[in-house]
This record gives structure tokens, sequence and C-alpha cells, in this order.
């Protein structure tokens, strides 16, 4: 029951990086992109995260691969954040297009 679960966790995990990535390709500009990647990426590090925890040895090890996801999040929302802030100073403009001071 327990390799079902983590088979099951990690097809999820790997169906959320995937939608990661469509978004990341399929989306017009860099904040929605951004979006896209920070939400799918974060969710499926969560699942891949239990589902390896599940089947960690011990208990110890098993929450050092819990506590790997709190860090994932923290990462990516502070990257995610200076990307996003340094567009904005570029101008980069929310559908794509050329940046605001272009000709």
């Amino acid at each position: 029951m327990l390799d079902v679960a983590s088979a099951t966790l990690m097809l999820l995990g790997a169906g959320f990086f995937l939608a990661g990535t469509v978004g990341l390709l399929r989306f017009p500009d860099i904040y929605s992109r951004l979006h896209a990647l920070t939400k799918a990426d974060n969710l499926g590090v969560g699942c891949i995260a239990v589902a390896l925890a599940l089947q960690a040895d011990g208990l110890a090890a098993g929450l050092k691969l819990l506590l790997v996801w709190p860090l994932v999040l923290l990462a990516s929302a502070t990257v995610s954040y200076a990307i996003a802030e340094r567009a904005r100073a570029l101008g980069v403009p929310l559908d794509g297009g050329a940046p605001d001071d272009a000709p």
C-alpha cells in the first residue's frame, strides 16, 4: 500500500512539473510564466518529497526529505519575486510585448 501511495505521488508530482513546463512554453508574458512555474513546481516538489519520505529508511531521513519542501518554497518565492521585480524595472509589459520605452 505504501508503494502504491509513493508511486501515485511521484506520478502526480511529475504531472505538476509537466504542467509547469507547458505553462512556461505557452503563456504570453514573463509574469504568467513565473506564476505557472512557481505554482506547479512547488506542488510537484511537495508531492515528490512526500513520496520519498514515505520510502525513507527512518524517521530522521523522512523528516530531512520533508524539510526540502519548505526550503524550495522559500527559494522559489524569492527568486520569482526578484525576476518579476527586475522585469518590472526594465518595463516589460504584462502582455509579452515590447518594453515601455521601445520605439
